[in-house]
């Protein structure tokens, strides 16, 4: 590995650098470009891949693409709890045991992804009553009425979350390939 591309203790290489900006990217277009659909996206899908593959480390494409998110759309009050919302879902995942069986991840991964979805509404909505001053009542009603959304959204979530583990594996395989290393659990590895 050329000098430049060798981290120093606790930093990232230039490569790493590279592949979380291009994941937080992707992440963002993938978003994009499923906005005519409301509330499916790829998004839990791409974060829970990433923590698998990089574990910690995944915080740098999820965070840049939560900058990403504010840049291009607004850093305005629906964002802030997207600086909460997907770190989440980024520790639940970090919580799955890497020892688990392929065919149990197959089922866990989407599942976690639709639940995500599901609380989706639920997980925003103190953000909400914090910034608008909503009281307990006026909370649960917005989480209600938000009951419908976040219904599409775990069914998107389920079926975003069937890719979890065979891109996770390639994932991990191509971050190998291309000197980046990775945690991949024992069920993603060659």
């Amino acid at each position: 590995m050329p000098l430049s591309a060798r981290p120093r203790k606790g930093r990232l290489s230039v490569r790493e650098m590279a592949v979380f900006a291009m994941f937080g990217v992707l992440m963002y277009a993938s978003k994009a470009a499923m906005e005519p659909i409301p509330n499916v996206h790829p998004l839990g899908m791409l974060t829970m891949t990433l923590t698998l593959v990089y574990r910690g480390r995944a915080l740098y494409p999820i965070y840049a693409y939560v900058l990403l998110n504010g840049i291009l759309a607004g850093f305005a009050p629906w964002w802030l709890p997207y600086l909460y919302l997907w770190a989440i879902l980024w520790a639940v995942t970090m919580l799955l045991p890497g020892k688990m069986k392929r065919t149990a991840a197959a089922a866990v991964c989407p599942l976690v992804c639709a639940l995500h979805g599901l609380s989706f509404g639920t997980l925003y909505a103190p953000s909400q009553a914090l910034m608008y001053g909503l009281d307990w009542d006026a909370m649960v009603a917005w989480i209600i009425a938000g009951l419908p959304w976040d219904a599409v959204h775990a069914a998107g979530n389920l079926a975003m979350g069937l890719l979890i583990v065979p891109l996770t594996t390639l994932t991990a395989r191509l971050s190998r390939l291309a000197g980046v290393p990775c945690s991949a659990p024992d069920w993603a590895r060659p």
